[in-house]
């Protein structure tokens, strides 16, 4: 049995017609085609397609055999691939991680910065909550992640990049949207959205802020991501406090205002493995700098 043999039968199990098949797949004249399928159900045993005037159907033999078939040309191409581009020469590639949402002020510059030094690098982007980013970095599959510090992985190094404010969310209507600032008094008998345990930096600077103000909020909600956060703002009329970031994906029916006083922070750093010795992380190390002050510089 030969792969052409394998390529003429699906080709006619897909058209249903191996005058169809001879001519507009496979560009072959229909007696050969048809000499080829014979020596096929031949080796094979059995028939596979049952032919009439009005075209071929497959029979249960058939059948089962057209998913072997394509299984079985879909590994050959694959092969093929993969042997393409083992010939190839291999292009430097750098795993670059980001908290869910950071990607669309941070990205920009880190591509930037990249595509100076190396041109030619195959960069590869995630983005998911603080503890993912930091097992990729633990187990090597991101070379960089911009996250929270999470104190469990004594593994990796941290540098800083910002100190992001937190700040109110709440409805683009409430009767708090009216005040320039809101205190954290304000928003005792609001309900209140906090987030859950899959963001454990933010949510103990949040309950930190709340208990150093004096203030004992049970959370009516507990969200995972942004996107869950505004949504119920919107729909429960709410109030959250998050990092100043989510002020970027606010639909028009959700504000945000600054928090009076001393506004709690929360650290956002770029991270790595103190095992990678990829040059391409110190370079991006080395950059840092330039990286923060090309951010600054669009946000001002």
């Amino acid at each position: 049995m030969e792969l052409r043999h394998l390529r003429y039968f699906v080709a006619v199990a897909e058209e249903g017609s191996l005058t169809v098949a001879a001519e507009r797949r496979l560009h072959t004249a229909q007696p050969s085609l048809s000499r080829q399928i014979r020596d096929l159900e031949y080796e094979v045993g059995t028939p596979l397609l049952i032919r009439s005037s009005h075209g071929v159907e497959l029979t249960a033999a058939g059948r089962a055999f057209l998913d072997h078939a394509r299984l079985a040309l879909a590994q050959v191409e694959a092969a093929g691939e993969a042997a393409r581009r083992a010939g190839r020469p291999a292009k430097p590639s750098f795993a670059l991680g980001f908290l869910t949402g950071q990607e669309l002020e941070w990205l920009p510059e880190a591509m930037r910065i990249l595509r100076d030094e190396l041109p030619n690098i195959e960069v590869t982007v995630s983005s998911q909550y603080s503890p993912d980013l930091a097992e990729g970095l633990m187990r090597g599959k991101l070379d960089i992640a911009f996250l929270r510090p999470e104190p469990w992985a004594n593994d990796l190094v941290y540098k800083l990049v910002t100190r992001e404010l937190l700040v109110v969310i709440l409805p683009s209507d409430h009767r708090l949207a009216s005040r320039e600032a809101i205190g954290p008094d304000e928003i005792v008998g609001e309900t209140f959205i906090n987030v859950s345990n899959t963001a454990p930096a933010l949510r103990i600077v949040i309950d930190d802020y709340l208990k150093r103000s004096g203030i004992d909020i049970r959370p009516d909600h507990e969200v995972d991501n942004l996107a869950m956060a505004i949504s119920l703002v919107a729909s429960t009329r709410g109030v959250a406090l998050l990092p100043a970031y989510a002020r970027n994906f606010l639909p028009w029916s959700v504000t945000s205002r600054p928090i009076r006083g001393d506004a709690p922070t929360i650290d956002l750093v770029v991270g790595y493995h103190k095992a990678n010795t990829s040059p391409i992380v110190r370079l991006f190390v080395s950059r840092l700098d330039e990286l923060i002050a090309g951010v600054a510089k669009k946000t001002i």
